[in-house]
């Protein structure tokens, strides 16, 4: 007599499946969440269940912040591997900007120009923007809420 096969199997209705809200992380929620840096455990919880987007240049600082663990902070070579495999199996939707743009967000904002491009990839999706930074947090607060009204008046 064969053995019942048992097979796991899960029905969702497609609505529910496709509703992850987007956010726009930096590279600030990304380093916290990877190096378990302060607010490591709520940046991670707050990436859990989103579609996550970024500017390209995601991938070019968290590569910095590798650097920095390894030269500056005395993290292990293997730790910073780890870290680096986790960064490479996030879904992350990178997106690019507008130089043109992007040089507008800034000046209005006094942010730098890597700043100005989370600000403006969230812009773009009508996203939030997550950071730990308080200068971008700040501005995005104003930027975004202002670009908002303008969109509610056309």
């Amino acid at each position: 007599m064969a053995k019942p096969t048992y097979r796991v199997q899960v029905a969702e209705p497609k609505a529910a499946y496709g509703q992850r809200p987007p956010l726009v992380t930096d590279a600030s929620i990304m380093a916290a969440a990877l190096f378990g840096e302060g607010g490591g455990a709520e940046a991670a919880a707050l990436l859990l269940g989103r579609s996550l987007h970024a500017p390209h240049l995601l991938d070019h600082e968290i590569a910095s912040v590798a650097l920095k663990k390894l030269r500056r902070d005395g993290v292990s070579a293997e730790a910073v591997t780890a870290a680096l495999r986790a960064y490479g199996q996030l879904a992350i939707e990178r997106h690019a900007v507008d130089a043109d743009h992007l040089v507008s967000v800034a000046q209005r904002c006094r942010l730098t120009a890597y700043d100005a491009a989370y600000l403006c990839v969230a812009e773009q999706l009508g996203a939030p923007l997550a950071t730990l930074d308080d200068t971008l947090a700040a501005a995005a607060r104003s930027y975004l809420a202002a670009d908002s009204q303008v969109h509610e008046r056309d």
